[in-house]
Order: C-alpha cells, then sequence, then structure tokens
C-alpha cells in the first residue's frame, strides 16, 4: 500500500436544533453585512427560507435572494446568480439548500470576483490555481437536506449546458468558513427527498470506504456514517418528524463528503453522467446503481466489506451487506433500474464516454475502462 496522501479536514460547524438563529452571529463572524442568500426555486417559497430572510432582516442584514437555480445547477443559472450579487452590492453569499443551492452559492460567491471562465477552474491538476483567490466572496452554509454534504466541501458541481456534462469545480477557499446545521430545516423534507438525499449520503460513505487511496481518517468516517444511516434514515423515512433521526442524518450527510476526500468510484463515475443528460435526481441514481457496482467491485471490497458488516451488525459479511442494500433500496421505494428512471441503452456509448472521463473514476478499487464501464451501464439499465 502507498502510504502517503494530501489531507484536509473541514470547518467551523454550528450543530442542532434551532441554530439558524445564530445565523447574523455567523455572517458577522464571516465577515458579511449584506449577504445574498442563495437557495433553489423549490425551496425559496417554503417557510424555512421566509423565516431565515426574516432573521437575516431583523439582523439589519437585507433580504437579498436568488434562486433561479436548477436541480443540476449549470454556468446560465450562475451568470444569472452573480449578476444579482453584484447589482445588489452584496459581499458574501448564504448557501442555502440541498446540493444545488450549496453547490451553486458557493460558485457565486468564488465567480463574483474572477474575470476568467468558469470552466477555467475545472478540477484538473492545478487549475484551481487560475482563481484570484482574494476576490472569493465569504461563505456561509446552510443546508435544508442531509445527503450530499456540500456544505463541507471545496467544491461544487455545475453541468455544462451546451454539453450537459457535470463538472467539478475545486477550490480551497469555496469551503464555506461557517456552517449551520440546522435538523428542524429538514422535517418537511417529501419522503421521496428524504429516500435519494439520505442514500446520498450513504453512497459517499460506500465509496469512500472502497477507495484504494490511503486515509484512515476518512475510513473511519466513513464506517460510522454509513452505521448513522442504517440506523436512522428508515426512521427518519417513516417519520419526518424525528427530530433525533433527522439530526443524525445531518451528521451523516457532512461525514460522507469528509470522507470521500479518500475518492468516489464507479457509482458517481455513473450518476453524473446519468444526471446531466437525464436530469435524474443525483442521490436516487447513487441507490440505483449501487448494487450492482459492488458486485463488479467484489474481488476488490469483499474482505474490508466483511469488516464493515460486523461493524454495523449485519450478518453474512459482503452477501449480508449486499442483501441489506437491496433490502434498504425497496424499503425507501428506490427503482430496481435506471430504465425505470427513463434511462435508456441508445446513449450508451455517449454515456460510458463521459464516465470515463469523471473525475470519480479514479477512486474506484477495480480500474475502469470502456468494456467493462459499458457493461455497468448495462447491468444498471
Amino acid at each position: 500500500m502507498n502510504l502517503v496522501g494530501n489531507w484536509s479536514y473541514p470547518t467551523t460547524m454550528k450543530f442542532g436544533a434551532g441554530r439558524i438563529k445564530e445565523l447574523p452571529e455567523a455572517c458577522a463572524a464571516a465577515g458579511m453585512k449584506k449577504p445574498l442568500l442563495v437557495t433553489d426555486k423549490g425551496l425559496a417559497g417554503l417557510p424555512i427560507t421566509a423565516t431565515t430572510l426574516d432573521i437575516m432582516e431583523a439582523a439589519g442584514l437585507g433580504r437579498g435572494l436568488f434562486s433561479e437555480v436548477d436541480p443540476n445547477p449549470n454556468e446560465l443559472n450562475l451568470a444569472d446568480g452573480v449578476a444579482v450579487y453584484k447589482t445588489g452590492g452584496h459581499d458574501g453569499v448564504i448557501a442555502f439548500g440541498g446540493g444545488s443551492g450549496l453547490d451553486l452559492g458557493k460558485m457565486v460567491a468564488f465567480m463574483a470576483g474572477q474575470t476568467r471562465p468558469i470552466w477555467d477552474f475545472e478540477d484538473i491538476g492545478d487549475w484551481w490555481t487560475r482563481a484570484d483567490a482574494d476576490a472569493i466572496a465569504p461563505i456561509v452554509a446552510v443546508p435544508t437536506t442531509a445527503g450530499t454534504g456540500s456544505e463541507v466541501g471545496r467544491a461544487s458541481v455545475i453541468t455544462d449546458s451546451v454539453t450537459h456534462v457535470k463538472k467539478i469545480i475545486f477550490h480551497p477557499k469555496v469551503l464555506p468558513s461557517i456552517v449551520i446545521c440546522d435538523p428542524e430545516l429538514t422535517v418537511g423534507m417529501p419522503k421521496f427527498i428524504t429516500a435519494g438525499t439520505g442514500l446520498d449520503a450513504f453512497a459517499h460513505c460506500v465509496e469512500a470506504f472502497s477507495s484504494p487511496h490511503y486515509h484512515p481518517m476518512s475510513q473511519g468516517i466513513a464506517l460510522e456514517g454509513m452505521r448513522l444511516v442504517k440506523d436512522y434514515l428508515p426512521r427518519a423515512y417513516e417519520d419526518g418528524n424525528d427530530l433525533e433521526a433527522r439530526a443524525h442524518m445531518m451528521s451523516a450527510a457532512a461525514m460522507g463528503a469528509t470522507a470521500f476526500q479518500k475518492g468516489l468510484g464507479a457509482i458517481h463515475a455513473i450518476s453524473h453522467p446519468i444526471g446531466a443528460v437525464y436530469n435524474t435526481h443525483h442521490g436516487t441514481t447513487n441507490a440505483v446503481v449501487m448494487p450492482p457496482v459492488l458486485t463488479f467491485n467484489r474481488p476488490a471490497i469483499e474482505d474490508r466489506f466483511n469488516q464493515a458488516a460486523a461493524y454495523l451488525g449485519i450478518s453474512g459479511g459482503f452477501n449480508g451487506f449486499f442483501g441489506y442494500v437491496l433490502k434498504l433500496n425497496d424499503d425507501l421505494g428506490i427503482p430496481k433500474k435506471l430504465s425505470e428512471m427513463g434511462v435508456g441503452t441508445d446513449k450508451i456509448d455517449t454515456l460510458t464516454e463521459m464516465a470515463l472521463n469523471d473525475p470519480s473514476c479514479g477512486g474506484n478499487p477495480v480500474e475502469l475502462n470502456s468494456e467493462n464501464m459499458k457493461q455497468l451501464f448495462i447491468d444498471c439499465i
């Protein structure tokens, strides 16, 4: 094993029910006097957003809001958000919502002071050093789902509206300086969003745990993240008002995103192009493709999942874990195949090429090529 790694761990987190009330203090600590709250279209009209805007206004921070954010945000949404940020004279961003709101909010703060186009900062080599780091606005992140973990991430996923390719934009200063994790904000999530986002967190932990790279801290976090999902996602799904379950799922989401510094793999390499081309829900897509990917990776990961199963209280080693994943998907109403989500085999060559170009490929424990990736797509569809 190559015992070499570059490690970076998350940020200041204010965790607990009701802590959205501390947003003004968080903004002050981040140096914001006139923040722009960035969220998605679906959240913009909900009570949790209105309440948050009221908290901002009462503290003299204004009611700046941008919500023209698509489920898979693209560079057009970003350009609109940056224009609103500049026109409004804002000095920081409150990234508010699920993955789309958080990712786009972080990018508005990132791009507001840059002169180069967004794609110049794609997560390739040291492209992030092209950015003017001093021009990146401060970010406070407020997740309202428990899945993506983008609130503790140093990157955003933005879809190229022309090529329909999801691209990862990375910069260390995109990591929010303060995160408010208030499980009360997740209580209103519908069941299918609770399931899809929760299984996204689970996929992050599973892939990080599977990755061949050396990062024992991530390995431990991924394992405990899987346990939290196992114990609390079914409870959050059955009773959306179960605040204990909601809180533990928020932790699992942040843990998954922290852990996948160790790497992702074929699950995300497949779900990124599927989401970009077919506009499917990311976490749900991850859940559908997980069983075929586990089967594919089995020769490389069986021993470690024998250990994981024991820790999780699942008998039967890898086989027991695999059976648990199938049952969890069933219990949460997840489709068995991508074809049930409108995905066909007509674009399989294009999808295969897109998947092989996805940065997640590098963390898969079994090397991916055009032949085995194409077969994986067929197995998933």
